[in-house]
């Protein structure tokens, strides 16, 4: 008893000491437990005999090390396996949470790295009904936490194993017991939906973990958006063509809280990514859409829970799929598609103008609408889309938002601002030559509204003396700036939509007012406020915009190809073909780089450029060496 109480003293020491030298004296210590093979009865004694909570996670934990380190005979492992099943089962109630998660860690590990060796491996499910089926709520609980980790521990590699090794073992368990599985994690959800909260997290945790289980080994990276198509096995099928199944996180949606109310939109995201095939046909596909459809537009129309930020995000991502795993000509002739587009479009506007609280979710919302554009050239039924009378609301939302967000921030700094989120901003601006080009004469026409007054007063503002106090200068930047990167998102997405003359005219009247606006930015008391981080800014969305103008519209196929935006170019900007082009860029370029000494993100962009076009133009590359070789000149001068 004096050993066992000298080691609990080092175990405390091993997980809480504050002292460096005393943590790793106690590991050098003790690490034989985890080493030797010979210290494994040793381990059991401590989980038998001592009462203290560090003493028994260094026991579980060097257990786990064994198991998954060491070469252990199968009978030895085997009676691990039971020991621990024994002794959850009869102290697991007492233990705290994280030896218990140890614990089960280990039941885990010894199971999948025995699952081939021995059939009283795969009795694991069977073992853990054993502890939901007890009367105790501390049971039903580790019943539930053991298969939780189980399946998790199933779905990812292991060390010690082959990739190969894991998927042998992976796909037996998913052929085995992964369906069993998911039906006890629907079966607890029912029976707990006014139970403990703790039992409905580790329930509808289960659930999540099943559908997102990795069915044909593509290791795929859940944390990206599209999680892809989801191949759950034929056998399945009843389960999901069953009407309950579905409603069941639609209930758990809207009578809990994150996050148990996010995790029942995410099993949900991963129902809209079954695959097509899974269904006996057509019409039970087509059921199962309709009623996806008509639990979302309940939610929209109570709001539910979506005032909560988690169920926010996760719903956008629900709606985002929906038209990733469905046609649009599936979605109109689905029952009351005309009043879900509806509040979908309203929901999305509503979105854009929350620009502060739901700037990581618009993205989801912008790919769906793009989405479904680009699929009415193939929509051949006669139910209308709708779309017509939405998207440019939503694009006009779009960027009135962002000017809304320029006027909160100059009025409040201690916001983030959109335009510093670069990865973000470039989600979003993603998908909008999708919805801008899609009734284009139309967009083109209001941004020519907004931009024209603005350009206007900026340029007389240019004229005047620099006054730092006068704030209706930067406005106008950060107005100009969204504009320029929405102008530059629509260039560049010419290849993605149609490419007819009407088309590239109005793209020659906005690049027309781009280049008028780079006329402004370089000269009068613009050009002397480049320390200025509106200015800043704008300088750098108009080096974006050149990047995409030049991959477009630049070079002698392009210039051929594009005689409308030319013509536009010329009669707005005297601008009559590429080379005239190019000078501007180039200009612009100089300038920059001259004025930008101590922005490294200008620089960067100018420099990118600078490439781009040595790169691809012999013409100009001694030029373009010539500039950056007096650009390091200017430099070291005014080190």
């Amino acid at each position: 008893m004096e050993s066992l109480s000298r080691l609990e003293v080092l175990c405390e020491r091993l997980y809480n000491s504050q002292d460096p030298s005393e943590r790793a004296h106690a590991e050098t210590t003790l690490q034989c437990f985890s080493l030797n093979t010979e210290y494994i009865s040793q381990c059991q004694l401590i989980l038998e005999n001592s009462t203290s909570p560090y003493a028994q996670l260094l026991a579980s934990s060097s257990l786990v090390k064994q198991v998954t380190e060491r070469t252990l005979s199968l009978q030895l492992r085997v009676d691990i396996r039971n020991y621990v099943l024994q002794y959850l089962a009869a102290k697991g109630q007492g233990l705290q949470a994280f030896v218990t998660s140890s614990l089960i860690l280990l039941l885990s590990r010894i199971t999948k790295l025995g699952w081939n060796d021995d059939d009283r491996f795969r009795d694991v499910a069977k073992e853990a009904m054993k502890f939901m089926a007890q009367a105790t709520v501390e049971h039903f609980y580790i019943g539930l936490k053991i298969l939780n980790q189980l399946v998790a521990e199933m779905n990812q590699a292991s060390p010690g194993l082959s990739l190969t090794h894991h998927r042998k073992i992976s796909c037996s368990f998913r052929d085995l017991a992964l369906f069993q599985t998911f039906q006890i994690s629907l079966t607890s959800l029912s029976q707990l939906k006014s139970d403990d909260e703790r039992l409905r997290e580790q329930a509808i945790s289960l659930a999540l973990k099943c559908l997102s289980f990795d069915f044909v080994g593509s290791s795929m990276d859940e944390s990206s958006e599209d999680v892809g198509t989801i191949q759950i096995p034929s056998s399945w099928r009843p389960l999901l063509e069953d009407p309950s199944t579905m409603q069941m996180f639609f209930d758990y949606y809207a009578c809990t809280k994150p996050p148990l109310s996010n995790e029942a939109l995410e099993c949900l995201v991963r129902l809209a990514s079954v695959r097509r095939s899974l269904f006996s046909g057509e019409s039970e596909r087509l059921k199962f859409l309709s009623q996806m459809m008509r639990g979302t537009r309940e939610i929209l129309q109570t709001q539910q829970g979506l005032s909560e930020h988690e169920n926010y995000h996760e719903y956008c991502r629900l709606l985002g799929r929906l038209k990733t795993n469905y046609q649009l000509s599936e979605l109109v002739t689905a029952e009351n598609y005309a009043d879900w587009i509806r509040l979908v479009a309203e929901f999305t506007i509503k979105s854009l103008q929350s620009w502060q609280w739901a700037s990581g979710s618009v993205y989801y919302l912008l790919s769906l609408w793009a989405r479904l554009i680009t699929s009415v050239p193939y929509l051949k039924n006669d139910s209308p889309s709708l779309l017509d009378g939405y998207v440019p609301q939503i694009t006009e939302a779009f960027i009135t938002s962002r000017f809304d967000s320029v006027q909160a921030l100059l009025q409040d700094n201690s916001g983030e601002d959109p335009l510093d989120k670069a990865e973000l901003l470039e989600d979003q601006l993603e998908s909008l030559p999708y919805l801008c080009r899609f009734q284009y004469e139309k967009t083109s026409s209001y941004m020519i509204s907004l931009l024209d007054p603005i350009l206007q007063a900026y340029t007389e503002a240019a004229r005047l003396p620099v006054n730092p106090e006068n704030t209706s200068v930067q406005f106008m930047e950060g107005q100009l700036t969204w504009l320029v990167h929405v102008i530059g998102a629509i260039i560049r997405g010419k290849h993605s939509t149609s490419s007819a003359e009407l088309q590239e005219a109005i793209d020659g009247e906005l690049t027309a007012r781009v280049f008028q606006l780079v006329q402004v930015t370089d000269t009068g008391s613009h050009i002397q406020r480049c320390s200025e981080r509106s200015k800043q800014r704008l300088d750098f969305a108009i080096l974006s915009f050149f990047q995409n103008f030049r991959r477009v519209y630049v070079g002698d196929q392009a210039i051929h190809s594009s005689k409308q935006l030319y013509t536009r170019l010329m009669e707005l900007a005297g601008l009559q073909d590429h080379m005239m082009v190019l000078n501007v860029i180039v200009s612009k370029i100089a300038t920059d780089l001259k004025c930008y000494t101590r922005c490294e993100e200008v620089i960067d962009q100018a420099l990118n450029l600078f490439q781009e076009l040595a790169t691809g133009y012999a013409v100009i590359s001694l030029f373009c060496i010539f500039i950056v070789l007096h650009f390091h000149v200017f430099i070291l001068q005014n080190e």
